[in-house]
């Protein structure tokens, strides 16, 4: 009920007049039944501008955390996140990963549908980075459609390390259902999973125009910061570097 008072009434029409988000290829989405929406990933907002054009519910896992801290903000911050569609990762299972996909299947078990951003975290330059393997995974168990789904201009909405930069109308594309049944009983070969995995992060790199780059996005951001604290050492310890910190 919190989900909807959130999309319909408080927080929904604020962002629709502010933002006027709009969307393409709504009739890919399924009206019912369950689906698996596998999105690029540039702002901490995605998870609010998605749903958003949908008018069924979205939910994404969190991690669990947000659902147990304790005193008045870990309860606030419980029913917002519960609320805004975010449900926390299990953790039956034996790690993050393999929680994450319990939860997820739970989800689709009722019919509803299940957001996951297959980068695992947001770009840092606004480029396409390699998906892990676990959407393919969740696909082939399941047997559910895989929808490509490519979120445009939330970067400069809420670009990277910033609460808020610049207004724009984001767009959200949403691509036709991929049906990987072809597939069926081979959730096991890494192999397959690999190939579906590209062919998923293939249809969201055509809706999206983004570059991609075949490396996984945690790694791409640790080598940029390993570069940038590089640089900044050699500025430091370049000729005429204390003349330029002098003046």
């Amino acid at each position: 009920m919190f989900y909807w008072f959130l999309k319909l009434i408080a927080l929904g029409p604020l962002l629709r007049v502010i933002f006027r988000p709009t969307s393409q290829g709504l009739d890919n989405v399924p009206a019912d039944g369950p689906a698996i929406l596998a999105s690029n990933h540039l702002s901490y907002s995605d998870w609010l501008f998605m749903p958003l054009t949908l008018p069924r519910r979205v939910s994404f896992v969190a991690k669990a955390e947000y659902f147990n801290t304790p005193g008045i903000k870990g309860w606030f911050q419980k029913h917002f996140f519960r609320g805004s569609g975010q449900i926390p990762i299990d953790r039956s299972g034996a790690n993050a990963a393999e929680g994450a996909l319990i939860s997820a299947k739970q989800v689709l078990g009722r019919g509803e549908l299940f957001g996951i951003y297959p980068e695992g975290t947001r770009s840092h330059d606004g480029r396409l980075y390699r998906g892990k393997t676990g959407v393919a995974r969740l696909a082939l168990e399941t047997g559910v459609p895989v929808i490509p789904v490519a979120v445009v201009g939330t970067d400069v909405v809420a670009p990277p390390g910033k609460t808020f930069g610049k207004f724009t109308r984001p767009e959200v594309r949403y691509g036709a259902p991929l049906d990987f049944s072809r597939y069926e009983g081979m959730e096991n070969d890494r192999y397959i999973l690999r190939s579906v995995t590209d062919e998923i992060m293939y249809e969201i790199m055509r809706l999206s125009g983004q570059e991609y780059v075949d490396m996984y996005a945690a790694r791409a951001k640790e080598e940029s910061k390993r570069q940038e604290k590089a640089a900044r050492q050699a500025a430091e310890g370049s000729p005429g570097a204390d003349e330029k910190k002098a003046s």
